[in-house]
């Protein structure tokens, strides 16, 4: 089992969202559980996202916010990509896709302090 916290899907979609991911998880026997943890991000590029954790099977979970994406017709992050490099630094860094569907419309990279309860930040993006 593993969790992200570096997913989100567009402003305003969060709610039914991730009770829909849940009630698909349950229905196909996936093990997969998601909740909105209160934050959102704004980007330049592809505007706001409610940002949400989950835990469970990566495969599962990427997959599953991609239909969301087609379903809902909205963006979504779909996170947890780490650097290749494993170089110790002062922040975690993670990397994202932004995508409308099947299609990948951006990249984001994140960041947190190792120390505290700090909340993920963008610190770049890119436009494909």
């Amino acid at each position: 089992m593993t969790d992200s916290e570096t997913f989100g899907v567009e402003k305003g979609h969060g709610e039914e969202v991730i009770a829909w991911l849940n009630n698909q998880a349950k229905s196909q026997s996936m093990k997969l559980e998601a909740r909105l943890y209160g934050y959102s991000v704004s980007t330049e590029n592809f505007g706001e996202f409610e940002m949400f954790s989950w835990v469970g099977n990566v495969q599962s979970a990427r997959k599953m916010i991609i239909k969301a994406s087609k379903r809902f017709k909205i963006k979504v992050i779909e996170g947890g990509y780490k650097p290749k490099e494993k170089i110790f630094k002062m922040k975690k860094m993670d990397f994202a896709k932004v995508k409308k569907g099947d299609k990948t419309i951006g990249q984001l990279q994140f960041v947190a302090s190792r120390f505290g309860n700090r909340h993920w930040e963008i610190q770049d993006e890119e436009r494909h």
